[in-house]
């Protein structure tokens, strides 16, 4: 991580603040006192507060998480993009729209056709139209790329943001504590500390101190990243044995007590057979009654049909009898 010393912020210029009579009362503890009716900032406090933003930024990025660099003012913009690039991280510099963050959709939405502008220019597709078309898409590719170039590839919202001059962009930090994002801000003598998480109290007019912070937050940020990179991703630890030799990872231990009790439950092909599944067994036991159920209604067949045989030979009998006695 970058270790900014009380001299670069000296010769950078953090410590001047704005003139006594634009001070905010809410920024008193972060004053050493005044000079020629400007105030002038403590760097002895400004320095461990720095830090601490710096720490936050680099444990962030050592996450996987996201930070938005904010600085649409003209001394802001080329450090913030410069640096902001050079971290991989998204930034805004040109100029914030209202619901970048609370309407994120919609933002997307703007994205997208801005990709489709780019991708019609690279394919040559918008040589098709007139030029009068042509021209207008065009048009609307700059103006889309000059608010939304920086956060083209920010497929989310982001973990946290990093705003130069926070009365400057308060839109960004009022939507931002909306969605409970957390704010890293630069604070000077006339602004207010509300709604930021991380102060850095100190010059956020000057280039140079612009510079430094925004510098110092980009190698925060390449710092985190670097130390994913060196985290193993089987075991965090090797374990010895008595003689020096690694043992054998507890992950590959337990496979293999699996194996075995896999290989212990698997069971011979006569098991298998008897172990059939219950929908089978009952197949196989209604086709078993079936057979039963049929042997019985033919002997109630039979039954009934000598019976009604008997009955018949009865009323022959009957008939014969009358006759005879006639």
């Amino acid at each position: 991580m970058a270790n900014v010393t009380m001299r670069q912020m000296l010769e950078a210029g953090v410590h001047f603040g704005h003139k006594t009579r634009f001070w905010n009362p809410k920024m008193s503890p972060y004053i050493f006192g005044e000079r020629s009716k400007i105030h002038i900032i403590n760097l002895e406090k400004t320095m461990p507060m720095l830090n601490d933003a710096l720490n936050f930024l680099s444990s962030l990025a050592a996450n996987r998480g996201k930070v938005l660099f904010v600085g649409t003012k003209r001394a802001a913009r080329d450090s913030v993009s410069k640096a902001a690039m050079r971290c991989g991280m998204p930034y805004v510099s040109q100029r914030w729209l209202g619901g970048m963050l609370t309407n994120f959709k919609t933002v997307r939405q703007s994205v997208k056709r801005l990709k489709e502008l780019e991708a019609m220019q690279e394919d040559g597709s918008i040589a098709r139209v007139s030029k009068r078309e042509a021209l207008g898409l065009r048009r609307e590719a700059e103006k889309l790329n000059r608010s939304l170039g920086g956060i083209r590839d920010m497929e989310y919202l982001p973990d946290a943001l990093f705003v130069i001059d926070v009365g400057y962009e308060n839109i960004a930090i009022n939507e931002a504590k909306k969605l409970g994002i957390p704010v890293i801000g630069v604070v000077d003598t006339n602004n207010s500390l509300e709604g930021v998480d991380y102060v850095i109290p100190g010059n956020d007019d000057a280039i140079r101190s612009i510079s430094l912070y925004v510098e110092a937050a980009a190698e925060a940020v390449i710092d985190g990243k670097g130390s994913i990179a060196h985290i193993p991703e089987s075991d965090d630890f090797v374990e010895l044995d008595d003689e020096g030799k690694p043992k054998a990872s507890q992950k590959k231990a337990k496979k293999k007590k699996a194996a075995k009790v896999t290989t212990k439950k698997k069971s011979s092909p006569d098991e298998k057979e008897d172990k059939k599944p219950k929908a089978d067994v009952k197949a196989e036991e209604k086709e078993a009654k079936e057979p039963k159920k049929e042997k019985a209604v033919s002997k109630k067949k039979a039954t009934s049909k000598k019976k009604a045989t008997a009955k018949k030979k009865a009323k022959a009998k009957t008939k014969t009898k009358k006759k005879s006695d006639e």
